[in-house]
């Protein structure tokens, strides 16, 4: 009975003590790392909501750009700090649900490791060539492909990227074969693609729309199961004959596990409240983004939905990184 008070009474003091460090939360700076370098979709995403919570909130947001092995490096750093509401992480589909398959080992694990705080945003891939290219339709790539099997390349952003992986899944449905080209990261992929290296890419959308729209790069299909509002005249790929096909990435903010949850409340209705704001939304949409929001829950939930839909994908077309 003794200790079962104590339990107890041990619960509660830590339930107040959260309570009490979230009335005067933030006290200083809070680091968003961002696992990959400046430029891409999931630097793009924080920063956007990193500097609407610097405008409403008067909060000191620090972007921390810590690229390398496909993301792991800056989850693995997160995952290191002291879980007192000072460092979260930007994580999505690659780093959280790709990777721990794709890796022989990580030094984290996304479910144990880390505290979902909100999801951001959601958001197709793009399948791109450049405009010296003959291809306009996802059928031309797939008759090329077939003429000569293995001729056609792709670049990713690297190995095992949902990029990638999306590319695996896209040949298996059409019955073609494509050579992979990995690349570390989206900057090098695209001067390749625009140089005439490589013959198609398949990017995210933030790092493909400005050159989509300003016409070096040309759209052949997005994987989300509809088309993308801020590029209506590209098709999906479920409309090109491929019906049920959808690839979508994700970003989602979380803190190191043990982290107050009275800091993990209010962190999450905070950025919900600025997912809500117009600038922020168009912002996102622009570069091709869906707005999320929502519970910790319901991003835990998603997390481990994909870790194990991810996991089979990953394990069915081979790809290993050690």
């Amino acid at each position: 009975m003794a200790n079962m008070i104590q339990c107890i009474l041990g619960g509660a003091l830590a339930v107040l003590a959260g309570a009490a460090l979230a009335q005067g939360y933030p006290a200083k700076p809070v680091r968003f790392i961002v696992p990959f370098p400046p430029g891409g979709g999931t630097d793009l995403v924080a920063r956007t909501v990193a500097t609407k919570l610097t405008e409403t909130k008067k909060w000191a947001i620090v972007i921390d750009n810590k690229p390398g092995a496909g993301g792991n490096l800056g989850i693995a750093e997160a995952v290191k700090s002291a879980p007192d509401g000072y460092t979260m992480v930007v994580g999505q589909t690659s780093n959280l649900a790709i990777n721990p398959t794709l890796y022989r080992s990580l030094p984290y694990d996304p479910v144990r490791d880390l505290a979902p705080v909100v999801l951001m945003v959601s958001a197709p891939i793009i399948l791109v060539t450049s405009d010296k290219r003959p291809f306009r339709s996802v059928a031309d790539v797939v008759a090329a492909a077939k003429a000569k099997p293995g001729h056609l390349s792709y670049a990713s952003p690297g190995n095992g990227t949902v990029a990638h992986l999306t590319a695996e899944l896209f040949q298996r449905a059409a019955g073609i074969q494509l050579s992979h080209i990995p690349y570390k990261g989206a900057s090098q992929a695209m001067t390749d693609l625009m140089g005439g290296q490589v013959d198609l890419y398949l990017s995210s959308v933030p790092s493909a729309i400005g050159q989509v729209k300003g016409g070096k790069l040309r759209a052949l299909a997005v994987t989300g199961a509809k088309r993308s509002a801020e590029l209506p005249e590209v098709p999906a790929i479920a409309e090109s004959g491929y019906q049920g096909f959808e690839v979508t990435t994700w970003y989602g903010l979380l803190f190191p596990a043990g982290t107050p949850e009275a800091i993990v409340k209010q962190m999450n209705g905070e950025v919900n409240q600025v997912l809500k704001q117009p600038d922020v939304r168009s912002r996102l949409a622009a570069e091709g983004g869906d707005v999320l929001g929502g519970t910790p829950g319901e991003f835990s939930a998603l997390l481990k939905t994909d870790l194990a839909r991810w996991g089979t994908i990953v394990k069915q077309s081979g790809a290993k990184v050690d």
